[in-house]
């Protein structure tokens, strides 16, 4: 987060406003000696003022004459003095100030007190009644992640990192609300049987983090760390040079430790949501314009006349496909509003909820049959990602999705099994949680605080001896939203120890291995883990947060 530096007080002192002060340079008299002001309409005003000398019957010049005066006094001299009088022109004299009868200009005592006074007045109302200084956002210069391999380069940004980072460059498109401050809504059509109304974030924006500025505010406001974008952008290099020539991605190779299946359209938009959530997209200007350009396109030909995006692989991996395919295209129409995006968007979305197994209330591997937490969830995030881009989704799809999470639920809803009467497990408990989120569960919801409490505990926590990278995904995502000390608890072992298990040197450099303690790390494989670690890296500006600090709110 942002530092709390306060400034310090300037420290003003009378030493007199030098814009009063007259030319000097030819006065004859001692510096030692002090001088009487002489009002404009006096009568008898010295000729001999107007002559550069001594005016007489004014002001003693013997050293007796000065026997009562201070110490003080007897050191002040003309320049310390805030108001003395100035020579001017007898024959030009000012018509403000100029004496009637002589034309000699004088400053009366009372004008000039008063002058004085009303400067000290105004740097006073300035210090007292000046709005505070808001805390300013700075990207950390911190290293971390140093343990394997050498310290990752600030060159790897794309750009030189430096102490003060330029938040707001001259050309940032402007946007209404770039944090998107949430808002109290009276209705939420997200909201399910057992939810509540809730403090929710502006659902249109929720990308708008990505944006050049606010990526780079967010970055540093969320915790992200000079290390963790510069690992995102080693991962976004090896995911270019891994593109296929056709446009596509595999999930098998041209790299070590690839699947053993092989499902094209999940891995080119696995791929191009990398992409995407650090702000590239086929219209910007950046050094991936035309690989996501390639990508979307090939895409975009997978999809066949019902709107599904799944083409070849595995009976299983039709709905984990077409969910992917469905949030790579609905991300890209939201923050492009291309149209030629918006009708294979809107038939992907027609095409989960037509296929919805309205019995169970969830999707799994068949259409209209069967339901598992794993899919759903996949699901549930193409949902939301079509809000995101204004396309409806019937509430009554979403209310069915909160009875199957009902149904799945444990612990009286904090924890979540892949089935009905399965045991919880942190993975899904993750899961679980973020769809009761986007579906309208407050933050304060003492089922979502209990669940989260149980995936922050330090045995629940990043530990690459016992991968997960696909827990580490949902849980990053669940924490982030909620913030406060969940996310700081997370967030200090996440940005530390995915750049650290990031592979740093030869061909695979910028992915990350596939853990062996983990059976959907190698069934999914080098790419699959490497984009999950990415999105995770992402996570800081990839979806602004749902809610605001979880310790504002009083519990439920």
């Amino acid at each position: 987060m942002a530092g709390n530096g306060s400034p310090e007080s300037p420290d003003f002192r009378s030493e007199g406003d030098p814009s009063n002060r007259g030319t000097n340079e030819n006065r004859p008299f001692d510096a030692a000696e002090t001088y009487e002001l002489i009002a404009p309409n006096s009568d008898n005003l010295p000729e001999s003022v107007s002559d550069g000398t001594r005016p007489t019957g004014t002001t003693p010049t013997d050293e007796t004459a000065h026997s009562d005066a201070t110490p003080a006094q007897k050191q002040k001299s003309p320049e310390a003095s805030p108001l003395f009088l100035p020579e001017t022109d007898p024959e030009n004299p000012d018509p403000l100030t100029a004496s009637p009868e002589h034309g000699e200009m004088t400053v009366p005592y009372w004008l000039g007190s008063a002058v004085l006074h009303l400067i000290l007045l105004i740097i006073l109302a300035l210090l007292f009644f000046s709005p505070e200084q808001e805390d300013g956002i700075t990207l950390t210069s911190e290293i971390y992640a140093e343990q394997e391999g050498e310290q990752l380069e600030a060159d790897l940004l794309g750009a030189e990192l430096t102490e003060q980072v330029v938040l707001t460059p001259e050309n940032l498109p402007e946007v209404d609300d770039p944090f998107a401050k949430s808002t109290t809504s009276q209705f939420d059509p997200f909201a399910e049987s057992t939810a509540v109304q809730t403090v929710r974030s502006q659902i249109g924006l929720a990308l708008e983090g990505r944006r050049k500025g606010s990526k780079e505010s967010l970055l540093g406001a969320y915790g992200g760390t000079a290390t963790t974008e510069a690992a995102v952008q080693l991962g976004l290099k090896w995911l270019a040079r891994n593109q296929l020539p056709s446009g596509q991605w595999s999930l098998k190779g041209p790299f070590r430790g690839g699947s053993s299946y092989e499902t094209p359209s999940a891995a080119t938009a696995m791929a191009l949501l990398a992409f995407l959530g650090n702000g590239h997209t086929h219209v910007d200007q950046s050094p991936y314009t035309s690989v996501v350009k390639r990508g979307m396109y090939q895409l975009l030909t997978m999809q066949d006349a019902d709107g599904c995006f799944f083409t070849s692989g595995g009976t299983n991996h039709r709905f984990y496909a077409h969910a992917q395919g469905t949030i790579a295209v609905c991300e890209l129409y939201a923050m492009t509003k291309d149209p030629e995006l918006r009708q294979p968007a809107e038939k992907a979305i027609e095409y989960l909820i037509d296929t919805q197994d309205y019995k169970k209330g969830g999707w799994r591997y068949q259409p209209r049959n069967d339901s598992d937490l794993s899919v759903t969830g996949w699901v549930v995030m193409a949902l939301q990602s079509a809000k995101m881009a204004g396309i409806s989704v019937p509430e009554k799809t979403l209310k069915r999705v909160g009875f199957f999470l009902d149904s799945v639920s444990v612990e009286e809803g904090s924890r979540y099994g892949y089935l009905p009467k399965r045991a919880a497990t942190p993975s899904m408990t993750a899961e679980g949680l973020l769809c009761r989120q986007y579906l309208g569960w407050p933050q304060n919801d003492r089922r979502l605080v209990r669940g989260v409490e149980w995936l922050t505990m330090q045995e629940n926590l990043i530990d690459y001896n016992k991968s997960d990278t696909y827990y580490w995904y949902y849980a990053t995502q669940v924490t982030h939203h909620m913030g406060g000390n969940f996310w700081q608890r997370w967030n200090e072992v996440m940005r530390q120890e995915v750049p650290e298990h990031q592979v740093k040197k030869g061909k695979e450099a910028g992915s990350w291995n596939p853990g062996e303690a983990s059976s959907f790390d190698m069934a999914g494989g080098r790419l699959y883990v490497t984009c999950l670690s990415i999105y995770m890296l992402e996570v800081y500006y990839r979806h602004l947060p749902l809610y605001e600090n979880v310790y504002s709110l009083p519990l439920n």
